[in-house]
């Protein structure tokens, strides 16, 4: 497949980019997908291959655009896994697709100012190999939510229709109609899958022994033969339909399903067409296909919330996926989400609190009251768009099917001020990674270093909006990435792809790590050298180089001072100076950019953890290597003054002016059974206050201890890291000793 698919590239690199992308697409689909399994109520699974074609979804890492998984091929060479007869050609395509491959597309577009500054790919050789950097470029176009509404009302006969008719009027006015072209051979591409799916469902109910289950391959088939011709009218052939595109699109999100499947759920219930039984069992495949294709950040499935049309069906929906998630246990994802607000019907929060209880890290809650201003004010559109947020992957946000904006940046925040306290060097690699904005021991004031510190950070704020805005450029350039083209606003009436002038709202996010421990440390600069004079700014420098060996003393000054999270104003202050610093300077972006939104997401992947390894000692008192805050929550063990002053301080940062903040919360079984009325004032005061996210994980502390202690006996421990869940006994060690620091209430 590979070979084929690269050959055909090569016989298109002449070709409009919608037909090279289309042919391509033709060898990818059927070829990588996967078989039906035992037990699959739904069709639909991937072999994804070496080389091919995806947004962002091809293991084993983030494929971007036209991709090359260059070290799995060489591993297979390696292991004599490549037939002789093949290896040429193979070494061959290698070497092609080295320099043809979308994210080298991207580098070799680098400007004067990026190529210093963002580490290339024959420096960095994987996508997600950080190292000691402040700016980190990430290659992906992740947080694809179509319009699935639009899928399931047409299906794949409407919408060949409707292009079909954009085409005739593309072709009339002397418009792009071969985007088109390519366009009705994508929706090609599905129907062909879809047919392949049915051969095989039927061939495998005609061997089955087992009536029950030859019946349900059966029904499949049927499902997928209808699908291909008509239009969905069950909600069994709906779900079908949003699941296959879901895979073959490579989008990793399922958006609104109690939307876009509310009224056929209720419909085919009260017409006795489908019972509650068999919906759930249907739910419960796609649960299993989900848990084991897509990875563990993505898979955001979202009910409640603003903003729908159909709330009474779509609570019906909610309903059923809230039980899905109870009966099919414990797991990894997929990440449903409540969105809910005042007025709302409580049921949705009741099952929801249920469910955490019992040791669920899902529904994550989403506080609409307060996101729906926050995202019309921060991103700048109408109070019904903003209703249309959606939060992605990590828990950062965009505008369903009507604005694109991948999270294409990573900032070390921390690093920065490790290196803006000394003069721009990195004192771990002696080299200079920021600006040469002065020492810490040359500066006055404490206001005259934070402002060093902030125009280091700004300076690399604007390098990752610029590789943004080319990446999409580049982007557009290379493909038209059809499969997003066809269900996102705008882009049909245009005439154009989607990142190519096609989309309303283009935009984009940066993910920000270290941010309150860069706080922390700020208070402890300002407190302890400028304020209170204890400690000479040479004094700190010589603590920090030293990991504070020797120097125990200061390390404990700097462990007492004020930190974020226990309502202190002296703490708390700096920490939303530096937040709305950071997130303005992020947001004004668009402003030299041509991109229409560009915005601060404060969430996160266990990043803390990873790139707090590349972080020196601070002067918040922690140690060199050690990790780093988790998101917008404070330090593991570090607020020390219950929960009350630690919900007044997360609550002052303002979610107005970015993308997304993770609110991490781990209460205690105890806690969550017996006092059900503190549980429920205490989550009723965070929301009123202004709280916008909640991930709650319930547990004991001694259950992480005793699973760090035997592992083989906490199988089914599941904790929440920060944008996603996983198996503690599977995370890395300092990730779980990091989760092991957080305050559990």
């Amino acid at each position: 497949m590979e070979l084929e698919f690269t050959q055909t590239y090569r016989n298109n690199m002449q070709s409009h980019v919608a037909i090279r992308e289309a042919n391509c697409l033709r060898v990818q689909f059927p070829a990588t997908l996967g078989t039906i399994q035992d037990g699959d109520r739904l069709a639909g699974r991937t072999n994804w291959g070496w080389v091919g074609f995806s947004p962002h979804n091809a293991p084993p890492n983030c494929a971007y655009g036209y991709f090359c998984h260059e070290q799995k091929i060489i591993d297979a060479v390696e292991r004599g896994n490549i037939p002789i007869a093949q290896r040429d050609a193979v070494m061959e395509m290698l070497h092609f697709w080295k320099k043809e491959n979308s994210k080298a597309k991207v580098e070799s577009a680098f400007t004067p100012k990026m190529l210093p500054v963002l580490f290339r790919d024959e420096i960095v050789p994987l996508p997600y190999n950080f190292k000691p950097m402040i700016a980190q470029p990430i290659y992906r176009m992740a947080g694809v939510f179509v319009d699935y509404e639009k899928l399931v009302r047409l299906g794949l006969p409407g919408l060949k229709q409707e292009v079909t008719e954009y085409r005739d009027k593309a072709k009339a006015s002397q418009g792009d109609h071969l985007l088109f072209e390519g366009l009705l051979m994508a929706i090609q591409v599905l129907v062909d899958s879809s047919l392949h799916f049915q051969k095989e469902a039927e061939a495998k109910a005609q061997a089955c022994s087992d009536p029950v289950r030859a019946e349900q391959l059966r029904k499949l088939a049927a499902v997928l033969g209808w699908n291909a011709v008509r239009k969905p009218e069950s909600f069994y052939e709906a779900l079908q339909l949003s699941w296959l595109y879901t895979l073959v699109s490579g989008s990793l999100e399922l958006g609104r399903m109690d939307v876009y499947l509310g009224d056929l759920y209720v419909h085919d219930l009260e017409a006795g067409i489908i019972t509650e039984p068999e919906a759930l069992s249907l739910m419960q495949s796609l649960w299993k296909l989900i848990n084991q294709l897509f990875r563990d950040v993505d898979g955001r499935i979202i009910i409640g919330g603003r903003g729908r049309r159909n709330e009474a069906n779509a609570d019906r929906f909610a309903l059923l996926a809230l039980e899905t998630t109870r009966t099919y246990g414990r797991a990894i994802l997929p990440q449903l989400t409540l969105r809910f607000y005042e007025g709302m019907n409580p049921l949705l929060m009741e099952r929801s609190l249920e469910l955490i209880g019992a040791g669920h890290t899902f529904p994550l809650l989403y506080n609409d009251d307060v996101l729906v201003p926050g995202v019309a004010h921060a991103y700048e559109v109408t109070v019904e768009e903003a209703e249309q947020y959606m939060p992605l992957g990590c828990g950062e946000i965009v505008l369903d099917h009507v604005g694109f904006g991948t999270p294409s940046g990573s900032l070390n925040v921390l690093k920065a001020l490790d290196v803006t306290m000394r003069d721009g060097v990195d004192h771990i690699m002696s080299k200079r990674l920021g600006l040469p904005t002065g020492d810490l021991r040359d500066f006055r004031t404490f206001e005259d270093f934070f402002a060093a510190f902030k125009k280091q950070l700004a300076f690399f704020i604007e390098i990752l909006a610029d590789h943004e805005e080319l990446e999409y450029v580049e982007s557009g350039k290379q493909a038209s990435y059809l499969y997003l083209s066809l269900l996102y606003d705008d882009c049909l009436p245009r005439g154009k792809a989607i990142f190519s002038g096609g989309i309303k709202y283009l935009g984009g996010s940066l993910e920000s790590f270290g941010t309150v421990n860069a706080a922390d440390s700020l208070t402890a600069i300002k407190k302890l050298v400028f304020d209170d004079k204890v400690i000479s700014a040479e004094r700190l420098i010589q603590a920090l180089n030293a990991n504070f060996v020797g120097f125990e003393k200061e390390r404990r000054l700097m462990i007492d001072c004020p930190k974020y999270g226990n309502d202190d104003a002296y703490a708390d202050d700096i920490m939303v100076e530096l937040h709305e610093f950071i997130c303005n300077t992020v947001r004004d972006q668009r402003k030299r950019t041509n991109l229409d939104w560009y915005l601060n997401v404060l969430i996160n992947n266990k990043q803390n953890t990873i790139l707090g390894r590349w972080v020196g000692a601070t002067p918040d008192g922690r140690k060199a290597g050690g990790p780093m805050a988790n998101a917008n929550t404070p330090a593991g063990g570090n607020d020390k003054k219950g929960i009350t002053a630690l919900i007044n301080s997360i609550v002052k940062p303002s979610h107005a002016i970015h993308a997304g903040a993770v609110q991490n919360m781990r209460f205690g079984y105890d806690f969550f059974s017996k006092d059900k009325a503190k549980l429920e004032a205490t989550l009723t005061t965070y929301f009123k206050k202004g709280g916008a996210q909640a991930m709650i994980t319930v547990i004991n502390k001694g259950d992480l201890e005793h699973a760090l202690a035997e592992p083989e006996k906490y199988q089914d421990l599941f904790v929440r890291i920060g944008g996603f869940s996983a198996r503690y006994i599977d995370l890395p060690k300092d990730v779980q000793l990091e989760i092991l620091s957080r305050k559990t209430y």
